[in-house]
């Protein structure tokens, strides 16, 4: 049963962890101001010069504006659901930092959750900024309200997945003496494969086909989708990814439990 003191303790570590990512005002700004000016001078000039310029030419079923909406609508999800990461995680564990988790009433995975929690409030703000930048520059068109919603609602619920994912990566620190790797291999290899880097409609339909299987496309090609309007069933996205984030949960399980048992407080 859920008790107050409980609540409190998860209250007190997100209050802790905001506080932590609002210490430096300029680092707010950054986020802000930095990704939005490099996705404006970065993808929307690659794709410009790939369209040259032709309004009409369609790529994969998309024109000019509608692949720039694409990309926006992914950097905006990526701000959502991806911008947590947990990097402290395999450190902790590293450096023999997790003792105190062992002793301590508020244990490992619920201390690394409320500040993924405190986390994605704050990049909720950063996102919604970015997202007002971008439709006020006119890059974006008109808002979709009931896709917007539908689209944030989306995007809080597979960031859970991507904590997960995230978390055995950390766990993987029982292991290896560095875990970044892991991290770019996965960011990679889901960014090509989720349609990140390009929609989906432009890989051969055999791959589609296959995709459709694995949680990838649900990841980004799915909730863009949703952002854009053309896409309004949640049904299909929300059992895939259940179904791949129940299977995470026991792998993280029992990544933790035989772990532990290799575990030797290195580093303390």
């Amino acid at each position: 049963m859920i008790s107050l003191k409980w609540i409190d303790k998860w209250w007190q570590t997100m209050k802790t962890a905001w506080s932590n990512y609002m210490t430096y005002r300029y680092n707010l700004f950054l986020q802000v101001v930095g990704p939005a000016l490099v996705f404006f001078f970065i993808k929307y000039n690659l794709w410009n010069s790939i369209y040259d310029g032709d309004l009409e030419l369609e790529i994969g079923g998309y024109t000019l504006s509608s692949m720039i909406q694409y990309h926006i609508w992914g950097f905006i999800l990526t701000m959502l659901a991806k911008g947590h990461h947990a990097v402290d995680l395999g450190q902790e564990i590293r450096l023999g930092r997790i003792s105190s988790y062992l002793i301590y009433p508020f244990n490992f995975w619920e201390f690394h959750a409320a500040s993924f929690v405190a986390f994605q409030a704050y990049q909720f703000i950063v996102a919604l900024i970015s997202l007002a930048f971008f439709y006020y520059t006119g890059l974006l068109g008109p808002l979709n309200i009931e896709a917007l919603a539908l689209g944030i609602l989306y995007a809080q619920f597979i960031s859970i997945f991507w904590f997960i994912l995230q978390f055995a990566t950390g766990l993987m620190a029982f292991w290896l003496e560095e875990t970044w790797i892991l991290r770019v291999i996965l960011e990679i290899m889901t960014a090509f494969l989720s349609g990140a880097f390009f929609p989906l409609e432009i890989y051969p339909q055999f791959i589609q086909n296959i995709l459709q299987y694995t949680p990838f496309p649900y990841l980004t090609y799915y909730p863009i989708k949703i952002f854009m309007g053309e896409e309004l069933s949640l049904w299909a996205p929300i059992l895939t990814i259940s179904f791949w984030m129940a299977l995470g949960i026991i792998l993280n399980y029992l990544l933790w439990k035989r772990g532990l048992k290799l575990y030797t407080a290195a580093g303390m």
